[in-house]
């Protein structure tokens, strides 16, 4: 049986309407069209020398659109070995060869790397408790004025640790 291949579009920047195409993995969901041109928007449409991390890359649209839209590298961390093959192709694809991509758990990534980004796309499989997990590890990773944009099933909070801008 053939596996299903999904396609997901680069909304901006050098690779603007690159076709992306990723596997068919359970529980992958590629962020919409609407919500990443927002999300750009928002973070502006050039990102010129940030250094960004893509936790649960699945597609890595997030990433690429970032790399697409300059910035100077994105690091990609996705556990599910198709999505993470998937990941390679795009990279091949594209020759974006400022895309680090890694077949990692997030959590063992987060312990063992120390690297600040400035931006981090953190949006984890719904339903699994990964953002009260993850948060509290991720402030040590972000550089000073950077941003988390985070996926979740529920309206984040303010707390005493993190303020939501938008959402």
């Amino acid at each position: 049986m053939a596996q299903t291949q999904n396609k997901v579009r680069i909304g901006g920047g050098a690779w603007r309407s690159r076709l992306l195409r990723f596997p068919g993995v359970p529980g992958l969901r590629p962020t919409p069209d609407r919500v990443r041109q927002t999300l750009f928007n928002w973070l502006g449409q050039e990102l010129h020398g940030l250094v960004c991390l893509d936790l649960f890359s699945g597609t890595g649209v997030l990433g690429f659109e970032a790399l697409s839209r300059g910035a100077a590298s994105a690091v990609m961390v996705e556990k599910a070995a198709q999505a993470y093959r998937g990941l390679l192709g795009s990279r091949q694809l594209l020759s974006a060869d400022a895309a680090q991509i890694l077949n990692l758990d997030a959590e063992h990534f987060l312990a063992k790397n120390t690297q600040p980004f400035d931006i981090i796309f953190l949006d984890p499989p719904f339903g699994q408790g990964w953002l009260p997990r993850l948060l509290p590890l991720i402030k040590q990773h972000l550089a000073p004025h950077g941003w988390v944009y985070a996926e979740a099933e529920h309206a984040l909070q303010d707390d005493d640790d993190w303020q939501v801008i938008k959402h």
